[in-house]
């Protein structure tokens, strides 16, 4: 039903399923009127799109979706046999697919046009609350490589969560590692300390930047993480939270 989020998160993802399509429908305008961005999955490829939802017409069975900036993408969204979808809202994530995608006009603009999902995944649950890392100086993490591979080397991190990490494996030395486990990987968290844990790879997306350079995000779960560690995650996602907070209301 989902196959493009095989990650930790998913594994009982029928617990956070909802059928409901009043709910449905409320959580999809809630999600257009704060203008929150969607990552629109392509199956079968490595393929993002960010997006977001134009209008959701309850009488009509529609959803409207912004197009990508980038004409050849368009042409494989639309040819698409089934697209996945993510987001999130007020920090809980949402997920949804389409079977079917068309183009057409909406309001004078080029637009996409998805059937209403029977059924969406809200992740409410406090640990699957992702943090992005700091972009400018990243959090990194040490993964022991075998020395024909370089030996120990340090990923930059993407985000992190109680349950895992995604990493940027730029010069795509991991290889195609879903399922892949590294034991002993250490995280360096500015002021908290060092996690070690073993990670396990449960997701792989390469994305082409603008610049034409592709970048690889592996997502990462946290294996046989010790209970002290994991409280050091937590505190490191606690302050980066409070930080955020802190620059949100000094914008304000």
């Amino acid at each position: 039903m989902y196959p493009h989020f095989q990650d930790a998160e998913l594994e009982n993802w029928h617990d956070f399923e909802i059928e409901s399509r009043k709910e449905i429908v409320a959580l999809l305008r809630n999600i257009g009127q704060k203008n929150q961005l969607i990552r629109m999955l392509i199956q079968g490829e490595s393929d993002v799109c960010v997006t977001s939802i134009l209008d959701v017409d309850d009488q009509r069975d529609t959803v409207v979706l912004d197009t990508s900036i980038d004409e050849e993408q368009n042409q494989r969204i639309a040819n698409a046999e089934r697209l996945s979808f993510e987001t999130t809202l007020d920090k809980v994530r949402i997920l949804f697919a389409a079977e079917r995608i068309e183009p057409i006009t909406h309001e004078g603009e080029a637009a996409f046009r998805i059937s209403v999902p029977p059924t969406l995944i809200r992740l409410q649950r406090r640990e699957f609350y992702r943090m992005n890392t700091p972009v400018t100086n990243p959090v990194r993490v040490v993964i022991p490589l075998p020395d024909e591979l370089g030996g120990d080397t340090s990923f930059p991190l993407a985000d992190i969560s109680c349950g895992g990490i995604a990493l940027l494996d730029n010069k795509m030395l991991l290889g195609d590692a879903i399922g892949k486990v590294f034991p002993g990987c250490r995280i360096d968290l500015p002021e908290i300390g060092a996690v070690t844990t073993s990670l396990q790879v449960r997701n792989s997306l390469d994305m082409t930047l603008l610049n034409n350079k592709t970048n690889r995000r592996l997502g990462c779960e946290f294996t046989g993480i010790q209970r002290s560690m994991l409280a050091y995650v937590q505190r490191y996602i606690t302050k980066l939270e409070r930080e955020r907070n802190a620059r949100i209301a000094g914008l304000g």
